[in-house]
């Protein structure tokens, strides 16, 4: 297996620490003082990322003209049941790593918590994670598509249910193409084309980065590390590879992301209800084909 998915980051404002107990880990407000002896960080303890992100399969070459076999790095996938105050919320397939950001990001973007505050534990255990929210008798639902119409109606989304953004921001086009050759960037220990990314980035840096075979789980991770560390979220843009979908709008619109770029194009209904909400949508970034599908007014020198 290659080494695991990790990144140094600092730490946290309101630093959630890891307890062992039995086969899970725990986190909570209490200081970790069995496993670490000191603050709990990210650059210090790897338990909250204890699997790996890819390993080693066997597989026959077709092109090169040999017969023998040898191994390509396929990305893990593993479903991971979500609990939250003792119910059953949804299964989610993720890759294994950082669960605590996407955990955090997911309840954020679903509206389960309004911040991080409202979190009063998290238990991760091999293919489960239960959450204890402050408020024991909140009810739990997904909210991946927010709808309108009923019986032989047609569905659709309510663009009057979701936020609208509120910033100032106004992004470059140097800007732009600095995000995305900072998110496109070669990693040795992620192959090359194998796993979406997606990353958070202010003033042309990154600020937070995550991988996962969906890049909406990956979203959800950045907006949870973001909400973690009092991310200013109106003054940053998402980055990500691949289509942006409707519901990514919609995690940018819960967590006020003012822009989402993307090196893929966008879905025309992603466009529809960025065009309503006031997300700017920038697709085929990195590429001669790069233009902006919705509110180019962000975007320096572009919009009126």
């Amino acid at each position: 297996m290659t080494d695991t998915l990790y990144r140094e980051y600092p730490a946290r404002s309101r630093p959630l620490h890891p307890q062992s107990r039995g086969d899970a880990w725990y986190y909570s407000s209490a200081p970790c003082t069995s496993m670490h002896k000191r603050p709990y960080s990210r650059a210090a303890c790897k338990h909250c990322n204890v699997r790996t992100m890819f390993k080693k399969i066997p597989c026959i070459p077709i092109d090169d003209g040999s017969a023998g076999q040898t191994t390509q790095d396929a990305a893990e996938e593993t479903p991971v049941a979500i609990f939250v105050n003792g119910r059953h919320m949804t299964t989610a397939i993720l890759s294994p790593a950082r669960f605590e950001d996407f955990i955090t990001g997911y309840l954020y973007t679903e509206e389960i918590i309004r911040n991080v505050d409202e979190i009063e534990s998290v238990r991760i255990e091999e293919n489960r994670i239960s959450v204890l929210t402050r408020n024991l008798f909140k009810r739990v639902s997904t909210k991946k598509t927010i709808l309108s119409g009923c019986g032989g109606a047609v569905s659709y989304i309510d663009t009057e249910k979701l936020p609208t953004i509120n910033s100032d921001l106004i992004i470059s086009v140097p800007e732009i193409a600095a995000a995305v050759a900072a998110l496109l960037a070669p990693d040795a220990r992620i192959p090359a084309g194998r796993i979406e990314a997606v990353a958070l980035v202010a003033g042309g840096s990154i600020i937070a980065r995550s991988e996962d075979i969906d890049r909406h789980n990956a979203l959800d991770r950045v907006i949870g590390y973001g909400l973690q560390n009092s991310v200013d979220f109106p003054r940053t843009v998402a980055v990500s590879t691949g289509c942006i979908t409707s519901e990514m709008v919609r995690k940018c619109l819960f967590a006020n992301i003012p822009a989402i770029i993307s090196t893929g194009s966008p879905t025309a209904l992603a466009v529809e209800v960025a065009e309503e909400t006031g997300l700017c949508v920038v697709g085929s970034a990195g590429t001669p084909d790069i233009a902006v599908y919705a509110h180019a007014e962000r975007i320096a020198g572009i919009g009126a």
